[in-house]
């Protein structure tokens, strides 16, 4: 049985493909979130400290989200291609489930921060 192989830059090529979609497609992805501007957004103002760090925690979480995304695909590739070596489809088993841990924790500190944010900021739960 002929074992599936990519070369150093098949593997490059792909994965070039694929960040140049993500990034492509990322301001399409992201338009279907837009709210409508109803004037109280209870976000922090930009100019203040606290807006400050919470734009550099919102980006941060962004990065940490798309990394874990990342190795989401990365993981899942790397178990399609293992054409049947038991040892390359575990260790690509253990990527994928530390990727969704890394995204369910991710999602919660979000979730987290905003709370927080909204209570101290705002002084609403």
């Amino acid at each position: 049985m002929n074992k599936f192989k990519l070369s150093k830059s098949q593997v490059v090529q792909i994965g070039a493909t694929v960040v140049t979609s993500l990034v492509a497609l990322a301001p399409v992805a992201f338009a279907q979130f837009q709210l409508p501007y109803s004037g109280n957004t209870n976000l922090p103002n930009d100019s203040s400290l606290s807006g400050l760090i919470m734009r550099i925690i919102n980006i941060a979480l962004g990065v940490a989200g798309l990394v874990a995304v990342l190795f989401l695909i990365i993981g899942g590739f790397r178990y399609i291609t293992a054409a049947g070596n038991e040892e390359t489809a575990e260790q690509a088993k253990k990527i994928i489930i530390n990727a969704i841990i890394g995204v369910v924790v991710i999602i919660l500190s979000f979730v987290i921060v905003r709370v927080i944010s909204n209570a101290l900021i705002t002084g609403q739960a």
